[in-house]
């Protein structure tokens, strides 16, 4: 996984999982059409029509698999429709100084990397986009590092079998199904009945 993008910004602190999807919205169980919710309270008018200044109405916003946003990203309620919102709309990295852990978590199941960077090299990307909002960065997931040209190069910590995951394009049952052939063997191999009495 190596995303090479733009970068969408909206750098608000404490960003919630109510403002990413409002509760109305969590009736479904289906992804489609969350990403046309996503921050639809920030994003639309009381009639419907889109904001025109809202940075994900923008044309560069739609090209972006990057969101770039301000500290803890994700706080509020446990809700797996941020994520799907996100993705949905294109996004497969969020950068932030820090995550909500159950949304941090949701997201590495649901293929969106959510990416921690020290605050020195948060404000210098957020200095650099200013000074150029065409700029790309390369996040590169199998070596764990973010960089974008004139910029330093960060790498960034993920847990292992959720890097795993990413990598394989799999969920948590998706990595088990992979196992069918070890589990088959282990099965074969064992005993029939278990006396669990002795």
């Amino acid at each position: 996984m190596k995303i090479h993008s733009t970068v969408a910004v909206l750098p608000n602190d404490n960003i919630d999982t109510d403002q990413i999807i409002p509760a109305r919205f969590l009736k479904t169980i289906s992804k489609d059409g969350l990403g046309d919710q996503l921050f639809c309270d920030w994003r639309y008018n009381a009639d419907g029509s889109p904001k025109a200044d809202f940075v994900l109405n923008t044309p560069a916003a739609k090209a972006s698999q990057v969101l770039l946003a301000g500290d803890n990203f994700g706080c509020g309620s446990s809700r797996e429709h941020a994520p799907w919102a996100l993705t949905q709309y294109g996004f497969q990295a969020v950068l932030s100084t820090s995550f909500a852990d159950i949304f941090k978590q949701n997201s590495l199941k649901n293929r969106l990397l959510p990416i921690v960077m020290p605050k020195d090299v948060h404000a210098a990307l957020f200095a650099a986009l200013a000074e150029n909002p065409a700029l790309q960065l390369t996040i590169d997931l199998p070596t764990q590092t973010l960089s974008w040209p004139g910029g330093p190069s960060m790498s960034f910590p993920i847990d292992a079998f959720a890097k795993d995951c990413l990598l394989e394009g799999v969920d948590e049952i998706g990595y088990v199904l992979k196992q069918d052939a070890a589990i088959a063997a282990f099965e074969a191999q064992r005993p029939i009945s278990l006396n669990t009495l002795s």
